[in-house]
């Protein structure tokens, strides 16, 4: 992986307190990149790139890469998984022309070949900034499903772009005032959606999409260059599907190991990661595959006995991360000065100590992430399929009657305990569609949000947000409609900045085999029967992937990393807790009651209610406001060097 800034400015020539801006802001990104750094300037753009070497580990791939002739400039980061494909594709005839082994070359040469519809063919996790000065044209792009990040902002009439938020704060002039209706959309997601940050000035360029720049007018468009289409095929059978899905995720691993630098996987014994490490095997010998688990201490969190179930002792290198309160006080700030923006991932912390000790061995770790929104296996999908029955064959009144016996339950604080899922069901089944897909999940309800953010009352519902896209969708199936909204929200928006900058924190590259454009569109035409058959999720992809998983894992629910803040809150967290949501440092956002954030934390310490999430979310906002707007001590946690 690397890292890129950039600043375009229509106004000639700029000055080098420009390119000195420019530096300074991909010093910042070092960690993305620790291998290289370069610049490239001319009259109307400044481009900077940090460099992590995975494919072709000389100084020649270094970027930004410029071409032949000198016209077309990029700056880089990430993996196109199929460049061998493209390149002996459309570039045959060039082979000797080649001056690297990179990625990177073929994506200059493919847009030399082909103009900016290349982007169609591409397949991985990638975004850049690429130049024509032979137009006076340039494009900043993010891949198919948001994996690689790109934020942008406009300054006195300038254009700054960058990898990560915390280079654009070098910006003098940027509005960095607090987004409220960042925040608000935050207290429901535990993420913030969409193009939003937590800072008013500085926004998200969202997967899919380009910004197009005119380099003679400093003016900028932004489009969509790919959309996600679930076409099935009613027509085909699961003899037809299975054997062509099982040489899909092969293939995508394949292409997702090609390095050269040393590859790992980060493995939570769950079917999608078991999957991949099955596969990984048929394609490398054991000894080669590091794998790294999070063993969570605490006994409904810990999945380490499914995660051993795949090891060979003495054969295959494994390496367990054991994470208990203490860890996670003492990563606190530290994980949230390279996050950038407030998470209530539980899974953020772990990711980061995970990466932190992959770093010793590794520099690229294949990751299952996408194989949940790829082979529909969230529980919120049966939980739709279970609202459509509870709805047309149980009465109101008895559904009535189990509502109220689910919430005079007592409060439970194990993962996934049956009051949680019991009470969320039971109120979410009353919603349509896309509002009970966000309930199912959701982190403080509408009325406890407005409470909390009185200042808020013109912002429109969370809820609004996933609706608009909802119907924006013309797939007649209410599962690929969900499929979407999870990777345009939850995949993106979440588990991608986790993802991301937890294990680039430590200059690791992610890869992830089961958010591949190919396989995904190769999924989109299974009929929807398949994909779930009653209620068995993933039910295709187990078929595919039977003598490579043990049969234990197939049978095994889903779980998901997750900190057991709950629990911890109750015992080793509470100090911690109690100092960070005291009123006077809750009052200093100017944006939350300190009052109600109190009633949430009585509530929870007196077994009142489960408001674990929640008030993980509060705790996250406050220290990540001490570190980014109270003052800029998040510098001090980043290896710059």
């Amino acid at each position: 992986m690397c890292g890129i800034a950039a600043l375009f400015a229509a106004e000639a020539p700029l000055h080098d307190d420009d390119r000195a801006l420019v530096r300074a802001m991909t010093a910042t990104l070092r960690h993305r990149g620790p291998d290289a750094t370069g610049d490239y300037a001319d009259a109307r753009c400044i481009l900077g790139n940090t460099r992590l070497r995975i494919l072709d580990l000389g100084a020649g791939a270094d970027l930004p890469m410029v071409s032949d002739d000198g016209q077309i400039i990029l700056a880089y980061n990430g993996e196109v998984t199929n460049y061998l494909e493209l390149r002996d594709r459309f570039l045959g005839g060039q082979a000797g022309r080649f001056r690297t082994g990179s990625d990177t070359e073929v994506v200059l040469r493919l847009y030399q070949e082909l103009g900016i519809g290349f982007l169609q063919h591409l397949t991985g996790q990638f975004a850049f900034v690429l130049v024509d000065r032979r137009i006076q044209r340039a494009w900043v792009v993010r891949d198919h499903f948001g994996i690689r990040p790109m934020f942008w902002a406009q300054v006195r009439g300038r254009l700054h772009v960058a990898s990560e938020i915390k280079a654009l704060l070098e910006v003098p002039g940027l509005d960095r005032s607090l987004d409220p209706e960042a925040i608000y959309h935050y207290f429901s997601l535990a993420y913030i959606p969409e193009t939003l940050t937590p800072f008013a000035g500085v926004h998200e360029l969202t997967g899919s999409n380009l910004l197009e720049v005119y380099l003679r007018t400093g003016a900028f468009e932004q489009r969509p260059y790919y959309e996600i289409r679930y076409d099935p095929d009613p027509t085909l059978t699961e003899q037809d599907l299975v054997g062509p899905l099982r040489d899909a995720m092969i293939d995508s691993v394949r292409r997702n190991m090609i390095s050269d630098a040393p590859l790992g996987l980060t493995f939570s014994g769950g079917f999608d990661t078991s999957s991949i490490l099955g596969i990984a095997r048929t394609l490398r010998p054991a000894e080669e595959i590091h794998t790294y688990s999070v063993v969570m201490l605490e006994p409904s969190f810990d999945e380490s006995r499914y995660q051993r179930m795949m090891i060979e002792p003495g054969r295959h290198p494994h390496h367990e991360v054991r994470l208990g309160p203490r860890d996670v006080e003492e990563a606190l700030y530290e994980h949230l000065a390279y996050l950038d923006e407030p998470t209530g991932d539980g899974a953020a912390i772990p990711f980061y100590l995970l990466a932190r000790e992959a770093s010793k061995d590794v520099r690229v770790l294949l990751s299952g992430e996408g194989g949940d929104e790829t082979f529909n296996a969230y529980e919120t999908h049966m939980a739709n399929r279970m609202r459509r029955l509870y709805r047309r064959f149980v009465p109101r009144p008895v559904r009535g009657a189990a509502y109220w016996a689910a919430h005079a339950l007592p409060c439970d604080y194990r993962k996934l305990s049956f009051d949680f899922l019991s009470k969320r069901f039971t109120e979410g089944a009353e919603m349509d569609v896309p509002e009970s897909h966000l309930h199912w999940r959701h982190v403080l309800p509408e009325s406890d949000k407005r409470l909390l953010m009185p200042g808020c009352d013109h912002v429109p519902p969370t809820a609004t947000l996933f609706r608009r896209l909802y119907e924006s969708l013309s797939f007649e199936d209410e599962l690929n409609r969900l499929s979407v909204m999870d990777i345009r929200h939850y995949f993106e928006a979440d588990l991608m900045v986790k993802n991301d900058r937890m294990l680039m924190a430590h200059s690791i590259e992610a890869r992830l085999p089961f958010m591949d454009r190919l396989l995904l569109e190769s999924v989109a035409k299974v009929p929807v029967n398949l994909r779930v058959r009653g209620m068995k999720r993933r039910y295709l992809q187990r078929q595919a992937m039977q003598g490579l998983v043990p049969p234990a894992i197939y049978r095994r629910a889903n779980m998901g990393l997750e900190m057991p803040h709950s629990v911890w809150f109750l015992g080793p967290l509470r100090p911690m807790a109690e100092r960070l949501l005291a009123p006077e440092r809750v009052s200093a956002l100017g944006l939350l009651d300190p009052a109600v954030v109190t009633r949430l934390w009585r509530e929870h310490v007196e077994r009142r209610r489960d408001n674990g999430r929640a008030l993980w979310c509060i705790l996250i906002l406050v220290a990540w406001f001490e570190l980014y707007v109270e003052s800029s001590r998040h510098r001090d946690f980043l290896r710059l060097a």
